[in-house]
Protein backbone atom coordinates (compact mmCIF):
# COMPACT_ATOMS: atom_id res chain seq x y z
CA UNK A 1 0.00 0.00 0.00
CA UNK A 2 1.07 3.58 -0.61
CA UNK A 3 -0.93 6.80 0.77
CA UNK A 4 -2.24 8.14 -2.67
CA UNK A 5 -4.12 4.27 -2.59
CA UNK A 6 -5.98 6.37 0.19
CA UNK A 7 -9.09 8.74 0.40
CA UNK A 8 -9.25 11.77 2.51
CA UNK A 9 -10.94 10.09 5.18
CA UNK A 10 -9.05 6.83 4.87
CA UNK A 11 -5.51 8.73 5.52
CA UNK A 12 -6.96 10.56 8.16
CA UNK A 13 -8.21 7.15 9.75
CA UNK A 14 -4.64 5.73 9.20
CA UNK A 15 -2.73 8.22 10.52
CA UNK A 16 -5.32 8.00 14.11
CA UNK A 17 -4.26 4.36 14.01
CA UNK A 18 -0.90 5.52 14.32
CA UNK A 19 -1.77 7.52 17.15
CA UNK A 20 -1.40 10.93 15.78
CA UNK A 21 -3.61 13.44 15.56
CA UNK A 22 -6.26 14.01 12.99
CA UNK A 23 -4.38 17.44 12.03
CA UNK A 24 -1.42 14.92 10.99
CA UNK A 25 -3.24 13.38 8.04
CA UNK A 26 -4.87 16.58 7.00
CA UNK A 27 -0.94 17.80 6.24
CA UNK A 28 -0.10 14.60 4.80
CA UNK A 29 -2.96 14.78 2.66
CA UNK A 30 -2.44 18.38 1.39
CA UNK A 31 1.04 17.59 0.63
CA UNK A 32 0.29 14.67 -1.14
CA UNK A 33 -2.17 16.33 -3.47
CA UNK A 34 0.13 19.31 -3.76
CA UNK A 35 2.74 17.03 -5.28
CA UNK A 36 5.06 17.14 -2.88
CA UNK A 37 8.09 14.63 -2.29
CA UNK A 38 8.53 13.66 1.56
CA UNK A 39 11.39 15.95 1.76
CA UNK A 40 9.39 19.11 0.52
CA UNK A 41 7.25 18.62 3.47
CA UNK A 42 8.23 21.22 5.71
CA UNK A 43 5.22 20.66 8.70
CA UNK A 44 6.14 17.34 9.44
CA UNK A 45 8.64 15.66 12.43
CA UNK A 46 11.40 14.34 11.13
CA UNK A 47 10.44 11.11 13.27
CA UNK A 48 7.14 11.16 11.38
CA UNK A 49 8.95 11.33 8.14
CA UNK A 50 11.22 8.56 8.79
CA UNK A 51 7.94 6.00 9.60
CA UNK A 52 6.08 7.11 6.31
CA UNK A 53 8.97 6.69 4.06
CA UNK A 54 7.94 3.27 3.36
CA UNK A 55 4.34 4.02 2.18
CA UNK A 56 5.22 7.33 0.79
CA UNK A 57 4.64 7.85 -2.93
CA UNK A 58 7.77 8.40 -4.17
CA UNK A 59 7.57 7.89 -7.93
CA UNK A 60 9.14 10.58 -10.02
CA UNK A 61 9.28 11.80 -13.97
CA UNK A 62 12.42 9.81 -15.65
CA UNK A 63 11.98 11.46 -18.87
CA UNK A 64 9.91 14.02 -20.76
CA UNK A 65 9.74 14.41 -24.59
CA UNK A 66 7.69 17.51 -25.93
CA UNK A 67 5.98 16.81 -29.51
CA UNK A 68 6.10 19.73 -32.34
CA UNK A 69 2.26 20.30 -31.56
CA UNK A 70 2.75 20.65 -27.81
CA UNK A 71 2.37 17.39 -26.56
CA UNK A 72 4.41 16.28 -23.85
CA UNK A 73 5.04 12.58 -23.03
CA UNK A 74 6.27 11.48 -19.74
CA UNK A 75 8.43 8.25 -18.85
CA UNK A 76 7.68 7.82 -15.16
CA UNK A 77 9.37 5.66 -12.97
CA UNK A 78 7.35 3.54 -9.86
CA UNK A 79 8.69 2.68 -6.48
CA UNK A 80 9.34 -0.38 -7.64
CA UNK A 81 11.58 0.91 -10.61
CA UNK A 82 8.89 0.03 -13.56
CA UNK A 83 8.72 2.45 -16.30
CA UNK A 84 5.00 3.74 -16.96
CA UNK A 85 4.03 6.56 -19.46
CA UNK A 86 1.64 9.60 -19.19
CA UNK A 87 0.96 12.05 -21.76
CA UNK A 88 -0.41 15.55 -21.45
CA UNK A 89 -2.44 17.31 -24.32
CA UNK A 90 -3.66 20.62 -24.57
CA UNK A 91 -6.72 21.59 -25.95
CA UNK A 92 -9.20 24.93 -26.30
CA UNK A 93 -10.87 23.79 -23.40
CA UNK A 94 -7.62 23.08 -21.05
CA UNK A 95 -5.33 19.86 -20.05
CA UNK A 96 -6.31 16.57 -20.82
CA UNK A 97 -3.81 13.78 -19.11
CA UNK A 98 -3.73 10.21 -20.80
CA UNK A 99 -2.40 7.67 -17.93
CA UNK A 100 -1.49 4.19 -17.76
CA UNK A 101 -3.37 1.60 -15.74
CA UNK A 102 -0.82 -1.34 -16.06
CA UNK A 103 2.52 -2.17 -16.16
CA UNK A 104 2.55 -3.45 -19.83
CA UNK A 105 -0.37 -5.26 -20.60
CA UNK A 106 -1.65 -8.53 -21.93
CA UNK A 107 -4.01 -7.64 -24.29
CA UNK A 108 -1.65 -8.13 -27.50
CA UNK A 109 -3.27 -5.96 -30.14
CA UNK A 110 -1.07 -5.76 -33.05
CA UNK A 111 -1.25 -2.16 -33.50
CA UNK A 112 -0.26 -0.91 -30.20
CA UNK A 113 3.15 -1.46 -28.11
CA UNK A 114 2.08 -1.46 -25.09
CA UNK A 115 2.06 -5.31 -25.25
CA UNK A 116 5.28 -5.92 -26.46
CA UNK A 117 6.81 -6.75 -23.24
CA UNK A 118 3.68 -8.38 -22.07
CA UNK A 119 1.86 -7.83 -18.50
CA UNK A 120 3.74 -6.78 -15.50
CA UNK A 121 1.62 -6.04 -13.00
CA UNK A 122 -1.91 -3.92 -12.35
CA UNK A 123 -1.10 -0.49 -11.57
CA UNK A 124 -2.43 0.40 -7.72
CA UNK A 125 -5.37 3.29 -8.03
CA UNK A 126 -2.85 5.35 -5.99
CA UNK A 127 0.05 4.80 -8.71
CA UNK A 128 -2.93 6.01 -11.18
CA UNK A 129 -3.51 9.33 -9.19
CA UNK A 130 -0.05 9.67 -9.03
CA UNK A 131 0.40 10.31 -12.77
CA UNK A 132 -1.87 13.18 -12.35
CA UNK A 133 -0.59 14.34 -9.48
CA UNK A 134 2.99 14.30 -10.75
CA UNK A 135 1.80 16.31 -14.19
CA UNK A 136 -0.08 18.78 -12.24
CA UNK A 137 2.65 19.80 -10.14
CA UNK A 138 4.60 20.48 -13.93
CA UNK A 139 2.16 22.42 -14.59
CA UNK A 140 1.89 24.41 -11.26
CA UNK A 141 -0.94 22.82 -9.97
CA UNK A 142 -1.42 21.97 -6.41
CA UNK A 143 -4.22 20.75 -4.60
CA UNK A 144 -7.47 21.82 -5.74
CA UNK A 145 -5.80 24.39 -8.11
CA UNK A 146 -5.27 21.88 -10.42
CA UNK A 147 -4.52 22.37 -13.91
CA UNK A 148 -5.77 19.50 -15.32
CA UNK A 149 -9.03 19.27 -16.39
CA UNK A 150 -9.88 16.16 -18.36
CA UNK A 151 -8.25 12.26 -17.94
CA UNK A 152 -8.56 9.54 -20.12
CA UNK A 153 -7.69 6.06 -19.17
CA UNK A 154 -6.32 5.20 -22.64
CA UNK A 155 -2.24 4.54 -21.99
CA UNK A 156 -0.71 1.37 -21.41
CA UNK A 157 -2.68 -1.55 -20.27
CA UNK A 158 -6.55 -2.23 -20.65
CA UNK A 159 -8.46 -0.44 -17.78
CA UNK A 160 -11.33 -3.02 -16.76
CA UNK A 161 -8.60 -5.77 -17.01
CA UNK A 162 -7.59 -3.99 -13.71
CA UNK A 163 -11.06 -3.23 -12.72
CA UNK A 164 -11.20 -2.88 -8.93
CA UNK A 165 -8.10 -0.38 -8.92
CA UNK A 166 -9.11 1.35 -11.83
CA UNK A 167 -13.15 1.70 -10.11
CA UNK A 168 -10.86 3.10 -6.87
CA UNK A 169 -8.86 5.88 -9.23
CA UNK A 170 -12.32 7.41 -10.21
CA UNK A 171 -13.56 7.38 -6.71
CA UNK A 172 -10.15 9.11 -5.65
CA UNK A 173 -9.71 11.61 -8.81
CA UNK A 174 -13.45 12.77 -8.64
CA UNK A 175 -13.63 13.21 -4.71
CA UNK A 176 -14.56 17.11 -3.62
CA UNK A 177 -11.48 15.99 -0.92
CA UNK A 178 -8.85 15.67 -3.60
CA UNK A 179 -8.83 16.88 -7.45
CA UNK A 180 -12.53 17.50 -7.81
CA UNK A 181 -12.54 16.21 -11.42
CA UNK A 182 -16.27 15.91 -12.73
CA UNK A 183 -16.65 11.94 -13.53
CA UNK A 184 -17.90 13.90 -17.19
CA UNK A 185 -14.65 14.12 -17.44
CA UNK A 186 -12.91 10.87 -17.18
CA UNK A 187 -12.50 8.42 -20.16
CA UNK A 188 -12.12 4.86 -19.66
CA UNK A 189 -10.86 2.60 -22.87
CA UNK A 190 -11.37 -0.70 -23.65
CA UNK A 191 -10.93 -3.87 -26.15
CA UNK A 192 -14.10 -5.12 -25.13
CA UNK A 193 -14.17 -6.51 -21.99
CA UNK A 194 -17.77 -7.63 -22.10
CA UNK A 195 -18.07 -8.91 -18.21
CA UNK A 196 -16.79 -5.74 -17.13
CA UNK A 197 -18.64 -3.63 -18.70
CA UNK A 198 -21.69 -4.84 -17.59
CA UNK A 199 -20.50 -4.27 -14.15
CA UNK A 200 -19.12 -0.91 -14.75
CA UNK A 201 -22.81 0.08 -16.18
CA UNK A 202 -24.50 -1.25 -12.81
CA UNK A 203 -22.45 1.34 -11.20
CA UNK A 204 -24.10 4.02 -13.18
CA UNK A 205 -20.96 6.23 -13.11
CA UNK A 206 -21.13 9.59 -15.25
CA UNK A 207 -17.71 9.10 -16.62
CA UNK A 208 -17.72 8.04 -21.22
CA UNK A 209 -17.06 4.86 -21.98
CA UNK A 210 -14.80 4.26 -25.28
CA UNK A 211 -14.57 0.96 -27.19
CA UNK A 212 -12.04 0.01 -28.85
CA UNK A 213 -13.57 -1.84 -31.87
CA UNK A 214 -10.96 -1.05 -34.91
CA UNK A 215 -12.60 -4.29 -37.19
CA UNK A 216 -16.38 -4.81 -38.42
CA UNK A 217 -15.99 -8.45 -38.59
CA UNK A 218 -15.55 -10.74 -35.94
CA UNK A 219 -12.75 -12.55 -38.39
CA UNK A 220 -10.77 -9.54 -39.20
CA UNK A 221 -11.01 -8.05 -35.31
CA UNK A 222 -9.35 -11.54 -34.49
CA UNK A 223 -6.20 -10.72 -36.89
CA UNK A 224 -5.48 -7.70 -34.97
CA UNK A 225 -6.81 -8.00 -31.62
CA UNK A 226 -6.73 -11.36 -29.46
CA UNK A 227 -9.49 -10.71 -27.36
CA UNK A 228 -12.20 -10.92 -30.38
CA UNK A 229 -11.44 -14.84 -29.95
CA UNK A 230 -13.31 -14.27 -26.54
CA UNK A 231 -16.27 -11.86 -26.91
CA UNK A 232 -17.64 -11.09 -29.98
CA UNK A 233 -18.45 -7.58 -31.82
CA UNK A 234 -22.82 -8.34 -31.38
CA UNK A 235 -21.53 -9.55 -27.35
CA UNK A 236 -19.75 -6.12 -26.79
CA UNK A 237 -22.68 -4.02 -28.93
CA UNK A 238 -25.41 -5.66 -26.45
CA UNK A 239 -22.92 -4.49 -23.32
CA UNK A 240 -22.48 -0.90 -24.64
CA UNK A 241 -26.51 -0.68 -25.61
CA UNK A 242 -27.00 -2.27 -21.38
CA UNK A 243 -24.42 0.86 -20.77
CA UNK A 244 -26.09 3.59 -22.54
CA UNK A 245 -29.81 1.91 -20.91
CA UNK A 246 -28.02 2.66 -18.23
CA UNK A 247 -26.63 6.05 -17.71
CA UNK A 248 -27.41 7.21 -20.46
CA UNK A 249 -24.11 8.25 -21.87
CA UNK A 250 -22.74 8.57 -25.45
CA UNK A 251 -20.38 5.92 -26.26
CA UNK A 252 -17.41 6.25 -28.30
CA UNK A 253 -15.93 4.07 -30.42
CA UNK A 254 -12.15 4.36 -31.43
CA UNK A 255 -11.54 2.86 -34.85
CA UNK A 256 -7.66 2.73 -36.02
CA UNK A 257 -7.57 2.96 -39.78
CA UNK A 258 -5.01 0.22 -41.19
CA UNK A 259 -4.53 0.16 -44.57
CA UNK A 260 -5.91 -2.38 -46.39
CA UNK A 261 -7.19 -4.05 -43.21
CA UNK A 262 -10.49 -2.19 -42.39
CA UNK A 263 -10.72 0.76 -44.91
CA UNK A 264 -13.05 -0.56 -47.38
CA UNK A 265 -16.55 1.01 -48.37
CA UNK A 266 -17.75 -2.54 -46.62
CA UNK A 267 -16.45 -1.39 -43.51
CA UNK A 268 -17.94 1.46 -43.72
CA UNK A 269 -21.55 -0.07 -44.38
CA UNK A 270 -20.95 -2.70 -41.29
CA UNK A 271 -20.27 0.07 -38.87
CA UNK A 272 -23.63 1.81 -39.70
CA UNK A 273 -25.25 -1.28 -39.19
CA UNK A 274 -23.29 -2.61 -36.09
CA UNK A 275 -23.66 1.05 -34.65
CA UNK A 276 -27.55 1.04 -35.40
CA UNK A 277 -30.06 1.71 -32.01
CA UNK A 278 -28.00 3.63 -29.51
CA UNK A 279 -26.20 7.18 -29.07
CA UNK A 280 -22.54 6.99 -30.29
CA UNK A 281 -20.09 8.24 -31.60
CA UNK A 282 -16.99 6.38 -33.83
CA UNK A 283 -13.20 8.51 -33.83
CA UNK A 284 -11.34 7.51 -36.65
CA UNK A 285 -7.28 6.98 -36.00
CA UNK A 286 -4.97 7.09 -39.14
CA UNK A 287 -2.35 3.96 -37.53
CA UNK A 288 -0.01 5.34 -35.46
CA UNK A 289 3.06 3.10 -36.82
CA UNK A 290 4.71 1.18 -34.75
CA UNK A 291 8.25 -0.44 -35.96
CA UNK A 292 7.62 -3.73 -34.81
CA UNK A 293 4.52 -4.54 -36.41
CA UNK A 294 4.00 -5.03 -39.50
CA UNK A 295 0.67 -3.10 -39.85
CA UNK A 296 0.55 -0.35 -43.24
CA UNK A 297 -0.32 3.28 -42.05
CA UNK A 298 -3.03 4.63 -44.33
CA UNK A 299 -3.00 8.81 -44.64
CA UNK A 300 -4.88 11.37 -42.83
CA UNK A 301 -6.73 11.93 -46.30
CA UNK A 302 -7.82 8.30 -46.53
CA UNK A 303 -9.06 9.09 -42.80
CA UNK A 304 -11.25 12.42 -43.85
CA UNK A 305 -12.63 10.53 -46.99
CA UNK A 306 -13.73 7.22 -44.91
CA UNK A 307 -14.85 9.72 -42.40
CA UNK A 308 -17.16 11.96 -44.76
CA UNK A 309 -18.39 7.87 -46.07
CA UNK A 310 -19.36 7.05 -42.40
CA UNK A 311 -21.35 10.56 -42.29
CA UNK A 312 -23.19 10.37 -45.73
CA UNK A 313 -24.37 6.78 -44.25
CA UNK A 314 -25.56 9.11 -40.80
CA UNK A 315 -23.31 7.55 -38.78
CA UNK A 316 -21.73 10.00 -36.27
CA UNK A 317 -17.74 10.52 -37.01
CA UNK A 318 -14.46 12.55 -37.02
CA UNK A 319 -10.91 11.62 -37.66
CA UNK A 320 -9.10 12.37 -34.70
CA UNK A 321 -6.46 14.68 -34.13
CA UNK A 322 -2.86 12.52 -34.08
CA UNK A 323 -1.22 13.98 -31.35
CA UNK A 324 2.59 13.12 -30.33
CA UNK A 325 3.86 11.33 -33.23
CA UNK A 326 6.92 12.75 -33.82
CA UNK A 327 7.75 11.56 -29.86
CA UNK A 328 6.51 8.37 -30.02
CA UNK A 329 3.03 8.70 -29.11
CA UNK A 330 1.83 5.23 -29.74
CA UNK A 331 0.52 3.95 -26.42
CA UNK A 332 3.67 1.80 -24.88
CA UNK A 333 6.44 2.98 -27.93
CA UNK A 334 8.53 5.33 -25.18
CA UNK A 335 8.72 2.07 -22.71
CA UNK A 336 9.21 -0.42 -24.99
CA UNK A 337 12.56 1.89 -26.37
CA UNK A 338 13.38 2.34 -22.55
CA UNK A 339 13.30 -1.98 -22.26
CA UNK A 340 15.41 -2.00 -25.43
CA UNK A 341 17.98 0.00 -23.64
Amino acid sequence: MILTDLSYFELLDYVQKMGLPRFRGEQIFDAIYSGKNLEEISNLPKGLKEQLLSIYPKYQILYKFESKDGTIKFLIKLDDDNAIESVLMKYKYGYTVCISTQVGCRMGCKFCASTLGGLVRNLTAGEMLGQILLINKFLGGKGSDRKITNVVLMGSGEPLDNYDNTIKFIELLSSQRGLNISQRNISISTCGLVDKIYQLADLKLNITLTISLHATSDEKRKSIMPIANRYTIKEIIDACKYYYKQTKRKIYFEYTLIADVNDSGEDQKSLKNILNGFLCHVNVIPLNTVKERSLKKTTRLMAYQFVEGLKKLGVSATVRRTMGEDIGGACGQLRANLLKL
